[in-house]
């Protein structure tokens, strides 16, 4: 379970090493009369503090706090609600006395409070922002611009810091999925399923980002099957993106109560054969256009020619469950250390585990020892479990 002293215990070493970089790349984007830089995303949040976390509403894309950065200082701007948890679960390790941030604390109330201090620190100069304030609903800012491409850049880039902490994450979320389709039942509906695996999740510290579940009669219907009453019947399908210091660990896998058939398996081994193409074209320096293009001619040699216009395969992750999907014209190269998340599929069968590309080929973040496995090209890759 992910717990404050469980950060404390295994990360307080690499927060203030950490966030200093960061701020070092944060303030490397200032410049050209910009004043300062403002993250409210939750990916952001996280990303620039290490994973610490201002998220209330599991839905929402900002939270309960931001990031402020200027070239001498960083802050982040918390209302008095949100105060004391920051400065008991989320500031140590990353406060002003390890060289991390500030806390500028502001009646919930009161927001003009918030925007009068960051006016006063920028000077009123530009701000760069992840989410300028036009985006949130409120009157456009002629002093917010968008993040560079360079910064967005080194935040799809995983640091050693921040692969230990993912590590973690997909170890945790993989081990909830097993647990979960090893208690389900023929008998339970999507609701349940899915409703045990976010149970599953919490118990570790995991938001459940996401849980799709789907049960013999609307598996080969639907690729994204949001729970519904509906019975599994004899086969069932679970999907996670699971939540941890903000990274994303996301995979999918299978149960049947009674077995395989034929059939069944022969589309199973599949989709395996066109990830395991599509893992085999993931290489440092490759565009994500050229592993679509991978996908797509590894789809076609099987028969199934439609099947890429279907479903996104997926791409890469990190602080989102897709940073950027892969696009026949997505022309964004593949880099050591980034996380891919691929998910080729055909009606009724699916792969997907977390992988980070290294320079020897790729490592498996979401793999649970004690789920079967079969060799595909030099991978070990999840069976459907048969019960």
């Amino acid at each position: 379970m992910i717990s404050a002293s469980v950060q404390n215990a295994l990360f307080k070493t690499h927060y203030a090493a950490e966030i200093a970089h960061k701020l070092k790349l944060m303030r490397t984007a200032l410049g050209d009369g910009v004043m300062g830089l403002r993250l409210r995303g939750t990916d952001w949040f996280s990303w620039a503090t290490a994973g610490a976390t201002h998220t209330v509403l599991l839905a929402a894309e900002t939270g309960a706090a931001e990031v402020l950065v200027t070239a001498d200082d960083a802050w982040l701007l918390a209302d008095e609600i949100e105060a004391q948890r920051f400065i008991d679960e989320e500031l140590p390790g990353r406060n002003e006395s390890a060289g991390g941030y500030k806390l500028f604390t502001y009646p919930w109330a009161d927001a003009t409070v918030r925007e009068t201090f960051v006016q006063e620190v920028t000077k009123g100069g530009k701000i760069l922002s992840d989410k300028p304030s036009s985006s949130l609903g409120d009157r456009p800012s002629l002093t917010e611009l968008p993040l560079p491409a360079s910064l967005m850049a080194h935040k799809r880039t995983m640091l050693p810091s921040e692969l230990e902490r993912y590590r973690l994450v997909g170890r945790l979320a993989s081990e909830a999925m097993t647990e979960v389709l090893f208690e389900a039942q023929p008998t339970w509906t999507e609701c349940q399923l899915a409703g045990a695996g976010a149970e599953a999740m919490w118990a570790r510290g995991l938001h459940p980002a996401l849980t799709l579940a789907a049960g013999e009669k609307r598996l080969p219907l639907y690729r994204h099957p949001v729970p519904t009453h509906e019975t599994l019947g004899q086969i069932a399908m679970l999907v996670f993106c699971a939540r941890g210091y903000g990274l994303v660990a996301s995979l999918t896998r299978f149960v049947y109560f009674g077995g395989l058939s034929p059939e069944q398996a022969k589309l199973h081994q599949q989709v395996r054969e066109v990830e395991a193409a599509t893992l085999d074209a993931s290489k440092p320096g490759v565009p994500l256009s050229e592993v679509y293009g991978a996908i797509a001619q590894a789809y076609t040699q099987r028969g199934y020619s439609h099947a890429i216009q279907e479903h996104h395969q997926g791409g890469t992750a990190g602080y989102l469950a897709r940073e950027v999907i892969a696009t026949p014209t997505t022309t964004e190269p593949l880099a050591e250390n980034m996380v891919l998340a691929w998910n080729p599929s055909l009606p009724g069968a699916k792969v997907e585990d977390t992988f980070v590309l290294t320079s020897g080929g790729s490592e498996n973040l979401t793999f649970d020892p004690n789920w079967q496995s079969v060799d595909v090209s030099g991978r070990a890759r999840p069976l459907p479990l048969e019960r």
